[in-house]
């Protein structure tokens, strides 16, 4: 490209341009070439140890990684989710061993740490890996270099390879029990309210909890609603409690839950036709409708194209309680009984209420607390005369009087069943070892 005589600035500015986009070409075509699998090893067979653990460290690498993922909506990718510190990790490469061809194959990562990490050095991370395409890799490795002995490196199964059917409707994802958890009664009604509202699984993942709570966990475990992912995140990083940083020298946020909900869309997208990302004190309580599966046909049908729907969170103050359904029975249970807690903290003037989400998994690439930060598709505000979170805990406006909360006895419509049910756990739970 030249300027001949006196040309315009104009004239030359495009011709910059011009070498400039096509060197940004030419990079990108090499970025993509360098990010290509490569076979490095013929006539071998796949060894390696298994990881069997939730979380499974990198040996001195500041990278942990929960569970790869086959994800085809793009390209055809192996997709980690792990945590990595967020300067310190430069590099990783997926080792694919082809059992068929019996050649191992080396491709190197896209590390794609997370927008939300709220200040702490660690965060959630995408490892995205392009898979050999005359192969479909069952298992990967993961090392810092694309040299080395494979055999020394754990293999991690790559998990939603083959599609499968919805088994559920609705999953919710619950991140994460920590603090010898043992709000037992309310975890037992909001269990059974999900039930009440259509859910058929509920994932839990689980850091530690009182004994009572792992009874209860058990129970439903056994009945088939509840699956426990152990989540021994402390015995990697030092968390916190806070969801921001605090200068204390923890490296990663609330128990690191960010990474543990992503892994849940992730593990439950190919078996559930939504998945709902709460708390296990929060329920969404429809108004308009008697369920989900009714609210959110109305939902879809409104919002066509919409993959995230987000749900208004309002708090029920634990410390004003109503007199009404006082059960006597339920009183030798630690927890909250959210039968009486019916009157609800009014919005302030410029203060958003947090959302949170019931989503299509398939459409989601990457999702934060109260909003998702990478989706195919839209995300709708759900109004609050469809639908509100019900979320019992200490209040966030100081001890507002009576009179100032606002009386919404939206959760009594369920009482009846809600009361049949709880007694029925109770009584095959804790009552049980009473006797």
């Amino acid at each position: 490209c030249c300027v001949l005589g006196k040309k315009s600035y104009f004239a030359a500015a495009v011709c910059i341009m011009t070498v400039t986009s096509m060197l940004a070409v030419s990079y990108l075509k090499l970025q993509s070439l360098s990010h290509q699998p490569k076979v490095i090893q013929e006539g071998r067979r796949c060894r390696g140890k298994i990881a069997i653990s939730t979380i499974t460290a990198l040996e001195g690498n500041k990278t942990f990684i929960i569970s790869p993922y086959f994800d085809d909506r793009e390209s055809k990718v192996t997709r980690l989710i792990g945590i990595v510190h967020h300067e310190d990790v430069k590099q990783l490469y997926c080792w694919f061993c082809c059992q068929a061809n019996g050649k191992i194959y080396v491709s190197k990562a896209k590390i794609d740490v997370h927008s939300d990490r709220f200040g702490f050095p660690y965060g959630a991370a995408d490892i995205v890996c392009l898979e050999p395409k005359n192969c479909d890799p069952t298992h990967v490795s993961i090392h810092q270099s694309p040299h080395g002995n494979i055999d020394q490196l754990p293999r991690f199964e790559i998990k939603n390879r083959k599609p499968e059917t919805f088994s559920v409707d609705f999953t919710v994802c619950i991140s994460a029990m920590f603090g010898n958890y043992n709000n037992v009664l309310q975890f037992i009604q909001s269990m059974e309210m999900y039930k009440i509202l259509g859910v058929q699984k509920v994932v839990i993942y689980k850091n530690n909890c009182s004994h009572l709570m792992e009874k209860v966990l058990k129970f439903y475990i056994e009945e088939g609603t509840v699956e426990v992912i152990p989540w021994p995140i402390n015995s990697h990083l030092r968390v916190s409690s806070a969801w921001h940083f605090m200068q204390d020298g923890t490296h990663i946020g609330y128990y690191g839950q960010i990474t543990a909900l992503n892994d849940c869309i992730y593990r439950n997208m190919e078996r559930s036709k939504f998945v709902v990302l709460n708390d296990a004190d929060e329920i969404i309580l429809p108004l308009k409708h008697p369920d989900w599966k009714t609210m959110m046909n109305s939902l879809q049908e409104q919002n066509p194209g919409t993959s995230v729907f987000l749900f208004e969170n309002h708090i029920f103050p634990e410390t004003i309680s109503s007199q009404t359904f006082n059960i006597s029975s339920w009183n030798a249970v630690p927890g909250v009984n959210i039968l009486q807690h019916v009157y609800r903290e009014p919005d302030r003037k410029n203060v958003m209420n947090p959302r949170k989400m019931i989503v299509d998994p398939r459409k989601v690439i990457q999702t934060s607390v109260h909003s998702v930060l990478r989706a195919y598709g839209k995300s709708v505000y759900v109004p609050m005369d469809v639908a509100l979170i019900y979320h019992c805990r200490k209040g966030l406006q100081g001890n507002l009087p009576r009179e100032s909360l606002i009386r919404d006895t939206t959760l009594w419509k369920y009482n009846s069943s809600l009361i049949m049910n709880v007694n029925k756990v109770l009584s095959q739970t804790m009552l049980q070892t009473q006797n």
